[in-house]
């Protein structure tokens, strides 16, 4: 489905977003920036990520959360760079609502772990790593690694995380698993089919409802094998 917003001549600086059928009545507004930039905003319910999950968020958010936090001391830590503006207070309010932290800005750096982006005219941290509050303890470190480009003009921002692994005890029953080994081209598409017309990929369903539906139709194509698991002879 396609959404066009242009200029009101027609042929000229004419653009479209193209959203899929089911996403179309959670369109809520579509703004036109500029000649070159137009956004879309959607409303999109019933998809939440679990509360006991780690969360981890991070990207090009074009934003100055400045080096004074003001009073967003409870999702900036006080270090980062340059002066605050309107994009910068919007992540800052998004993380506030959502209980995250800015990790960028919980650990003191030089000047050259802190920009992201740099070009001949200037210089800014506009790309931000973020992680929920309760799990700030998680986090090591966050800088940038200065050299190393990852796009046209942005530095790479990298998280140094800690997360403890609980390891599994071994049963002398062996759990199920999927016959990987019996897919197959023809399978493959048997499993596209029965899943398209089931809808377990449709965006807005529940992610652990269409997670389960499309891992017992794998179950059912390719089968799956019992018996004890592999330990050492003798155990």
């Amino acid at each position: 489905m396609g959404i066009n917003f242009g200029t009101p001549q027609k042929g000229k600086n004419e653009m479209g977003i193209l959203v899929d059928r089911e996403l179309r009545e959670y369109v809520v507004e579509v703004r036109r920036v500029n000649d070159r930039l137009m956004s879309i905003k959607l409303v999109v319910g019933q998809c939440t990520v679990p509360p006991n999950e780690k969360l981890f968020i991070g990207g090009d958010f074009n934003g100055h959360i400045g080096s004074n936090a003001r009073v967003y001391d409870e999702v900036h830590r006080g270090f980062g760079f340059g002066e605050m503006n309107e994009g910068g207070t919007s992540l800052l309010d998004f993380a506030k609502a959502f209980g995250l932290v800015v990790a960028n800005s919980c650990f003191l750096k030089r000047e050259g772990h802190l920009v992201t982006f740099q070009n001949t005219v200037a210089k800014a941290q506009i790309d931000y790593l973020l992680l929920r509050r309760r799990d700030r303890g998680l986090c090591k470190d966050c800088k940038v690694i200065p050299g190393e480009i990852l796009v046209t003009r942005h530095m790479l921002l990298v998280m140094d995380v800690g997360i403890m692994v609980k390891k599994r005890k071994m049963s002398a029953r062996g759990r199920p698993r999927i016959r990987w080994g019996a897919l197959t081209k023809d399978k493959a598409q048997e499993l596209e089919g029965r899943l398209s017309v089931m809808g377990a990929w449709r965006s807005s369903g529940d992610a652990n409802s269409m997670w389960s539906t499309t891992a017992n139709c794998i179950r059912e194509v390719l089968g799956v094998s019992t018996g004890v698991s592999g330990r050492h002879k003798g155990e």
